[in-house]
């Protein structure tokens, strides 16, 4: 039945008695409406019916015909998320269509020929806010605080080399191909991507063979999700065409390090998230994601290289977006300038589990002062400066930081503070009063056994350093609560 026939029956009048509405139940009325949602409503793009037939047809219906155009514009919007995926698809691909220039180029190698598309971007290119250059600016010992990883502190920020792949799918191991693999470099102050594209599966020893001359010159490798996902396909890859592996020298996954520093904002290290509001990038006409497989799975059947062409560009913004955010993240943490104060205590997290107590306990300050509107996040960023400050012997600094805290806080985090403080005021401070004065509200911290035992040996230990307390009426019993 072609799509003008399906039309023609939607717009048609409905007859039907007061028994036949949408309300009616049982397997016949169920029956019914699955078979009208199984009928296309409208083509994408297509106008919608004449108002003269869709009054006439509710004038018709009868009784429960109100519910008719409800019901019609529901179908319509399963019908277009059904079919949206299938119509992107080929909205990319019309979009490459009849432009002339190809996609990608051939290239004879020792191993083979490789397919590849070779783009530079220039020294003042921003991706939003972001200069891409800042990469080069970053620091060895920086980067190595960010990753949490000792193993960069030596590498050379102009030797790094990019890399993000595009794959069939998302499940790994050997059932998933990568059929475009971009790699990055900086030649001079300009980013030079180089983006190999495998055209018939089996032939991915040039590539496999390029990326493994690329990486041999590099400092350290950059990506994201790269650890879990991209390289150890890649590495399955050589195995499987009995290739040796070759292991990066270092590798900056920038995932893990987006996961620490921006787990206080709603999108967490969403990469989106990441892309849009916090460097202020927002892509027009990208292909999703989820649609890149079959693309790929088109251009296979099709010989089609304008298939390729959009997946290749979502390519590159993802190998720009890398160099972008590696810097962005380079030069907040050194210059301690980050604007909003879920970041800076994002950043001063890194720095105090990095050892680098200064830089924290600036970044954790700041973000209590500037982020006190959101009591939580005051107490956490005071918490913080207060186990920094701990940890440096500064025991008065961090008593101040804590009770700071304990006047924002609530619930379990509030308990946990009053903890800190017993323990501070009873092994550090000697004042036994103080502690037990905390004491009384570590129950949720701890649990109600190890409370109970606290305030008994507190209060015992009280008595003792007082004992003319009970004889002057200053000890109460103490009973958890």
């Amino acid at each position: 039945m072609d799509l003008k026939t399906k039309l023609s029956r939607l717009t048609a009048p409905v007859r039907r008695t007061p028994a036949q509405t949408y309300g009616a139940s049982g397997p016949h009325a169920r029956a019914e409406v699955t078979a009208q949602a199984a009928v296309p409503m409208t083509a994408p793009g297509a106008p919608p019916p004449p108002a003269a037939a869709r009054s006439v047809a509710t004038e018709e219906a009868g009784p429960g015909s109100a519910d008719v155009p409800d019901r019609a514009a529901d179908i319509r919007r399963r019908l277009a998320a059904l079919t949206a995926k299938s119509h992107a698809v080929q909205t990319a691909a019309r979009a490459v269509q009849g432009r002339g220039a190809p996609f990608f180029e051939t290239r004879e190698t020792p191993h083979g020929p490789i397919h590849l598309r070779d783009t530079l971007f220039p020294a003042d290119h921003r991706h939003g806010r972001a200069p891409v250059r800042a990469a080069l600016e970053a620091e060895p010992g920086h980067l190595a605080a960010l990753a949490l990883d000792e193993s960069l502190r030596g590498v050379d920020p102009r030797g790094m080399l990019l890399i993000d792949t595009e794959t069939t799918g998302l499940a790994g191991g050997t059932g998933t191909l990568p059929f475009v693999i971009g790699l990055g470099w900086f030649e001079g102050e300009c980013l030079r991507v180089q983006q190999l594209v495998l055209r018939r599966p089996g032939e991915e020893a040039p590539m496999l063979r390029a990326l493994e001359e690329r990486l041999a010159v590099a400092s350290c490798l950059v990506s994201y999700n790269g650890k879990t996902f991209d390289w150890p396909l890649l590495r399955n890859r050589f195995v499987m065409y009995r290739l040796k592996a070759p292991d990066p020298k270092a590798h900056f996954d920038l995932l893990h390090c987006a996961r620490r520093i921006f787990k206080w904002r709603d999108g967490g290290a969403k990469l989106t998230h990441i892309e849009e509001r916090i460097l202020g990038h927002v892509r027009r006409g990208d292909v999703p994601g989820e649609q890149i497989p079959e693309l790929y799975f088109r251009y296979l059947r099709t010989g089609n290289d304008a298939l390729v062409a959009p997946v290749l560009d979502h390519n590159a913004h993802d190998m720009v977006l890398l160099a972008a955010l590696l810097g962005w993240l380079a030069r907040q943490f050194r210059d301690a300038t980050a604007d909003d104060p879920r970041d800076q205590l994002g950043y001063a997290t890194v720095a105090a589990r990095a050892g680098d107590a200064e830089r924290a306990l600036a970044f954790a300050r700041s973000a209590a002062i500037r982020g006190a509107a959101d009591r939580v996040l005051c107490a956490e960023a005071l918490a913080l400066a207060a186990h920094v400050s701990r940890r440096k012997g500064d025991v008065l600094a961090a008593v101040d930081a804590l009770r700071a805290a304990v006047r924002v806080a609530s619930g379990e985090l509030l308990a946990s503070l009053h903890l800190e403080l017993a323990k501070l005021y009873e092994h550090r401070l000697g004042d036994v009063g103080r502690a037990l004065d905390h004491a009384r509200y570590t129950q949720l911290a701890e649990g109600p056994t190890a409370h109970r035992r606290r305030l008994e040996r507190l209060e015992a230990k009280w008595m003792r350093s007082a004992p003319d307390a009970r004889q002057l009426g200053l000890m109460v019993p103490i009973r958890p609560r």
